[in-house]
C-alpha cells in the first residue's frame, strides 16, 4: 500500500472510531420507557424537549446581510424530567448568537430525536426519527426575577460546568417564546400543533435518561 493508500485508510479509520465513540455515547442514554406515541404531537414535543440538552439555535445575523445563523447551543427545559417546554440558554454576548438576537429577536431551535440514540440505525432525516422546531423570539430573562432564578436553576441542574464559566464574559440567560412549532414524527408531514397543546398538553410522557 503506498503512502496515498495509507492515508485514506487513516482517514477512514479515524472516520469510524469518531462514528463508533458518537454511537457509544448516545447508547449510553437508555430510555427506561418508550417514547409517546406518534399520534400524541403535544406529548411527543415535550419529551423531545424535556430529553435534549443541546440543539441548533438560529438567530438573524445582519452582519451577513440577514442571512439565518446557526450555531449548536446547550438549553433546558427545567429540571431533569421536570420539563416545562420553554427552551432557557445561558449565552454570553462575545458570541454572535446573542448579539444577534438583542438586534432581532427572531430565532428558532431544533432538537432531533437522533441526539437521544433512540433512532437506531434510522437516518435523522427519516420521519419516523422525530425532530422539532420551534419559533418565536429569543429574549433576555431579568437575572434576578423568578423566571430568572428558575432558568439558572435549571440550566445548572443539567450543564454543571455552566457554573463555572468566565464571569467577565457577561452571560446572560434567555429564553425562546414560542410563537410557532414544527414536528415531525412519522410519516405524513408535519403534525398539527398549536403552542398552547404545547404548552398545556393532556398526555406529557416524560421519559427518564441515565
Amino acid at each position: 500500500m503506498g503512502s496515498k493508500g495509507v492515508s485514506v485508510f487513516l482517514s477512514v479509520l479515524a472516520f469510524v472510531v469518531i462514528e463508533a465513540s458518537i454511537g457509544a455515547q448516545a447508547a449510553r442514554r437508555v430510555l427506561l420507557t418508550p417514547k409517546p406515541d406518534p399520534a400524541d404531537a403535544a406529548a411527543t414535543a415535550r419529551w423531545l424537549v424535556s430529553q435534549n440538552s443541546w440543539g441548533t439555535l438560529s438567530t438573524i445575523n445582519d452582519e451577513l446581510g440577514g442571512a439565518p445563523f446557526g450555531h449548536v447551543i446547550s438549553f433546558s427545559d427545567g429540571f431533569p424530567n421536570k420539563g416545562q417546554g420553554i427552551p432557557y440558554f445561558y449565552l454570553t454576548t462575545l458570541d454572535v448568537t446573542a448579539r444577534n438576537a438583542m438586534k432581532d429577536a427572531r430565532s428558532s431551535f431544533a432538537v432531533s430525536e437522533i441526539a437521544l440514540g433512540s433512532c437506531g440505525k434510522t437516518d435523522p432525516q427519516n420521519p419516523t426519527c422525530a425532530k422539532l422546531t420551534l419559533t418565536g423570539k429569543l429574549k433576555v430573562v431579568d437575572k434576578n426575577s423568578k423566571e430568572g432564578e428558575f432558568a439558572k436553576a435549571a440550566l445548572f441542574s443539567k450543564h454543571s460546568e455552566m457554573k463555572g464559566w468566565p464571569n467577565d464574559h457577561n452571560f446572560l440567560f434567555f429564553k425562546l417564546e414560542i410563537e410557532n412549532l414544527f414536528l415531525i414524527d412519522w410519516f405524513g408531514g408535519a403534525k398539527p400543533l398549536t403552542v398552547e397543546q404545547y404548552l398545556h398538553p393532556r398526555n406529557v410522557n416524560m421519559v427518564r435518561v441515565i
